[in-house]
């Protein structure tokens, strides 16, 4: 890894991490606060539903939600949810071990890989509108921004059915399919997705919500034409991925133009 000359989108993340510091950061990592950024920002009409906040998972009252729900840990991945189908059938004393679990865990564990903004933040359990496509595969959106500007998106299928046989497909912004690019954790779809009619709009709203930083990855869903936030990360997979083919680390770390020594704030 060469971090005094990086060229790779990896080596530019870890470079990324110890170099450049906007304490925004912090507010836009947290699944509960980056609401209020992006209240800010204009785009609170994006927003999922919020049923509730919980510092202590002992103060959620379950009888207050609908049948389906989904619970997330403010600083987890995307792991760290469960999803609610049938509240009457739902083992909740099971769900509580795993909610527990995501709250005790140290920040340094779940976030090793020197990931600054997570620092003295504190786990939480947020609780949200579970979320369903008339198709039933709820497609994920993920924008590579660059500057304000999206570069690059993938659309990823499959993954509500079996984590393991998720698949997905690169785009550049002009919405031009990206033949045989993927991860190594997330295989290039056979088969090309259809895009929404307003996938423009989901590039806007991107553009606007990554403007105040030089890279940051935004993801929506798109709920049968409806435009849904899901979350801010600066450090996609940690900047641990193997990209498919290996070229594509250059091509898309070529977009990424770290910031000089006067823009980067204090360092870490």
């Amino acid at each position: 890894m060469d971090l005094e000359n990086p060229r790779r989108y990896t080596e530019k993340i870890q470079w990324y991490k110890l170099n450049y510091n906007n304490p925004i950061m912090k507010e836009c990592v947290d699944k509960f606060s980056v609401r209020e950024y992006v209240e800010k920002k204009g785009l609170g009409h994006t927003l999922n539903q919020c049923y509730g906040i919980f510092d202590n998972i002992n103060d959620i009252d379950y009888s207050l939600f609908p049948q389906k729900f989904v619970c997330k840990d403010t600083l987890g991945s995307g792991s760290n949810s469960v999803i609610v189908v049938d509240k009457e059938k739902q083992d909740f004393k099971l769900l509580e071990r795993e909610l527990n679990t995501w709250t005790n865990e140290p920040i340094n564990k779940k976030h090793p890989g020197r990931e600054w903004p997570y620092d003295n933040q504190k786990h939480r359990i947020v609780v949200e509108k579970y979320l369903e496509q008339r198709n039933g595969d709820l497609a994920d959106y993920k924008f590579y921004c660059f500057n304000g500007k999206v570069d690059y998106f993938y659309v990823r299928t499959d993954y509500m059915k079996k984590h393991n046989d998720a698949k997905m497909s690169f785009f550049d912004r002009d919405c031009t399919l990206l033949n045989g690019v993927g991860m190594d954790y997330c295989k290039p779809s056979t088969e090309v997705p259809s895009l929404p009619q307003n996938i423009k709009k989901m590039v806007e709203y991107a553009e606007i919500l990554s403007e105040d930083f030089p890279h940051a990855r935004v993801d929506f869903y798109n709920v049968d034409g409806q435009i849904i936030f899901g979350e801010i990360t600066f450090y996609n997979a940690s900047g641990y991925m193997t990209f498919i083919p290996d070229d594509f680390d250059f091509t898309i770390g070529n977009k990424f133009i770290l910031p000089k020594k006067s823009e980067q704030g204090d360092n870490i």
